[in-house]
């Protein structure tokens, strides 16, 4: 359970944070390095300094996020305050994918939350936003919201299945105000660019390494970096994220080449890169890299986030 502050500072971090499927804590958390909770229920929309009684009165806002990436420890700044102080002020990291907004929601017996998560949410806001790790069934948040999933059957669910979080849902009186756009984004298109770059160029050193001895040859579409030896091909996909290696948006034709079994490809993602800006240029430096060697995407990992819409057509031509 973590809670997130009211501010304009900390909701423009709790955006971040969901386009970049990330968020983070100022201090190690009790349970670090023991557990890897199975999801992460963000609050905000309530001051936590008020006793229990008062706190279980209250409706708040709740983010349920799936936790893909347990508990690390960034090295580079990543949330605007961090970039702005150009250090690191939450070094201990989760990967998050978000599953859905939940508005509303009472904090008392008549929400989705056990009595003991609810005070774990009201703790984690004295504790600087500290997560509080609670036993809990997850059952009554994906009912709430409308996910068709039976925990106690799978224990697990199904990202196609959940409806996923947009800018716009995370609006609020005190939200700073920027283009909307769906999570998963960098939302400054310089940037974004120089992160794809650098990952890529990290992506040509990885297999261009003697100990490797690929030939590499830069494509574009619909896959980035094709790869030659000794009669051999196999084919790369490369992301780059500021983030935790949580989820990445893929094309259409991205998702098609990657499951056609005429090739083999492989997923490479570089997450955590420091990205600095001087003289009006991005410049990229550090990350971690995920492979994903012979990869396929599983119709369950996918979620789509946009439609073609086929406009109806009137019955007779209009006259001029």
């Amino acid at each position: 359970m973590i809670h997130v502050g009211q501010k304009v500072g900390h909701q423009r971090n709790l955006k971040h944070g969901m386009v970049t499927r990330s968020w983070g804590f100022p201090r190690r958390p009790d349970w670090y390095g023991r557990w890897k909770p199975d999801f992460a229920v963000l609050v905000t929309g309530a001051a936590p300094r008020v006793q229990p009684g008062e706190w279980e009165a209250k409706s708040v806002r709740m983010v349920l996020c799936k936790v893909q990436v347990g508990v690390y420890e960034g090295t580079a700044p990543h949330w605007p305050d961090e970039i702005a102080e150009e250090r690191v002020i939450y070094p201990y990291r989760l990967g998050l994918e978000p599953l859905a907004v939940l508005d509303d929601v009472p904090l008392g017996p008549d929400g989705p939350l056990s009595a003991e998560a609810s005070q774990a949410a009201r703790r984690s806001g004295t504790q600087q936003g500290v997560g509080y790790l609670v036993a809990m069934d997850p059952q009554p948040l994906f009912d709430a919201v409308g996910i068709e999933a039976d925990w106690a059957a799978d224990h697990d669910v199904a990202l196609a299945a959940t409806p996923g979080v947009t800018l716009e849902q995370l609006e609020g009186p005190n939200s700073p105000r920027r283009g909307r756009r769906g999570a998963g984004r960098q939302m400054d298109p310089e940037k974004r660019k120089a992160v794809e770059l650098y990952a890529e160029e990290k992506a040509v050193t990885h297999y261009q390494d003697p100990e490797r001895g690929w030939t590499v040859h830069k494509v574009g579409k619909p896959y980035d970096l094709r790869l030659e030896r000794e009669g051999l091909e196999r084919r790369v996909e490369v992301k780059g994220t500021t983030g935790a290696p949580t989820s990445v948006e893929l094309t259409v034709n991205e998702v098609f080449h990657a499951r056609d079994t005429r090739h083999t490809v492989d997923l490479y993602i570089v997450s955590d890169i420091k990205v600095t800006k001087t003289d009006g240029a991005y410049h990229c430096s550090g990350g971690d890299v995920l492979l994903l060697e012979d990869w396929q995407p599983a119709e369950e990992d996918l979620r789509p986030t946009r439609y073609q819409y086929l406009v109806p057509q009137p019955s007779t031509a209009p006259q001029p």
